[in-house]
Order: structure tokens, then sequence, then C-alpha cells
């Protein structure tokens, strides 16, 4: 509902413009009357910005979900494009991030998935480092409502482990699904040992929930501020 209602109000706001940029509006002004023209269609921009952000200001966020023990959220988390949970096991660190997989995946038609399919796949990050290391154990998973899926594993340099979409520096394994049942079994036991598994989902919807709320709410912001800047 959240989701539908964030695409509803971005997506009308090129309803409003259209009459008046069109061809046929545009030509009963002159070329001296261009600056008219051109407040006239700041201020429709500007009165649809304010229209759907108070729209979206409007709209009541998910049910708060806090994250499973002994995870907790990172401080301006909402504000960067770093981890969102970390927690300690034993000496090692583990930190989480997480993307949706419809915003990662290169060549994805975003209209080609079901409403249903884009919220509920979920890209998840884990890095778990420890003391005295220079690289950090790097599991790339898919996550959903009822199950978490390793894509890959690979060692990452702690320096390449503060952005998602890095380029690793270094050789990064080998295909997880090439890897024998055996040591498959291993990792995904590896992981679960630490908490990483699908009991992540809800908080981590629910955060991404609200990251884009705040997002499209910046962006209405900072759009308006730009337009007027033009006037």
């Amino acid at each position: 509902m959240w989701k539908t209602a964030m695409a509803r109000a971005t997506g009308a706001l090129r309803s409003p413009l259209q009459g008046i940029t069109s061809t046929p509006f545009l030509s009963h002004y002159s070329s001296s009357s261009k600056s008219t023209s051109s407040a006239v269609v700041n201020s429709m921009i500007l009165r649809s910005l304010k229209e759907h952000y108070t729209e979206v200001s409007k709209m009541a966020p998910p049910p708060k979900v806090s994250p499973p023990s002994p995870f907790t959220v990172v401080k301006g988390a909402l504000d960067s494009g770093g981890p969102v949970l970390k927690r300690m096991y034993g000496d090692e660190e583990i930190s989480i991030s997480v993307m949706r997989m419809v915003n990662i995946l290169p060549g994805l038609d975003p209209a080609e998935i079901d409403g249903d399919d884009e919220i509920n796949q979920l890209f998840l990050h884990a890095d778990i480092s420890k003391p005295g290391q220079d690289f950090v154990l790097h599991f790339l998973c898919g996550l959903y409502p009822d199950a978490l899926g390793i894509h890959s594993v690979s060692l990452r340099h702690k320096n390449e482990t503060s952005g998602l979409l890095e380029v690793p520096s270094k050789y990064n394994g080998p295909d997880f699904e090439g890897l024998d049942d055996r040591m498959r079994d291993a990792f995904h036991g590896y992981i679960e040992e630490r908490g990483i598994n699908d009991a992540l989902f809800p908080f981590l919807q629910a955060w991404l929930y609200v990251k884009d709320h705040r997002s499209l709410m910046h962006w209405f912001k900072s759009v308006g501020t730009c337009v007027k800047k033009t006037n």
C-alpha cells in the first residue's frame, strides 16, 4: 500500500504539465514572451511538487518493526548507502546492508516485475570481519519473507566495504552454484549461526519503505528549490 501510494504520487507529476508544455500551448507565445511562458511552467511545476509533497507527507508509515536481537541499527543509516545493522559474534563484527533486487540487477525492467515480487525480493550484503585482518568475508544473498539464499562468497578488503557496488580488487571467488552441496550447506550453516537468515526480512523491508519515503520527500524539496532558483 505504501509503495503503491508513493508510485502514484510520483507518476502523477507529469500529467498537470502535459497541457502547458505541449506545442499548441507554446505556439501562442512569441519569442518576446518566453520569460512569461517559463514563469508559468515553473509555477505549474512548483504547485505540483507542493501538492505531491503534501500527499506523501500525510502517508502513514508502516508498523514499527525492531531488528532481531542482537542486531542493532547503525546510526545515520537512513541517510547513507552503508550498513543498516551491526552485531558482534564473539570477536567478529558483522554488518548488514540491503537494497531492493530491482535496483541492482542490470537490465531488469521494473515494469515486468509483479508488485509483490518487487518488494519481497531483497539483496542482502553481509560482511564478517575479525580484528587484525585486512579482509572481510562478504556474503551476497537473496532475502525473501521465508528464505535466504547465498549468491556469492568473496573476500573484500576493508576499504571496499563502505559501498555496495564497488568493484572488488581481487578474485571474487567461484560461482556459488558451482560448489558442491556439502560446501554450500556449510556456508548456509555458517551465516545461520550468526543470525543471518530470513528473520531479518520484516525489519529490512520496513526500513527500506521508510528510506524510500524520506528520499522521495527530499527529492520533492530539492527539485522545488532548483526550480525556484531559476525564477
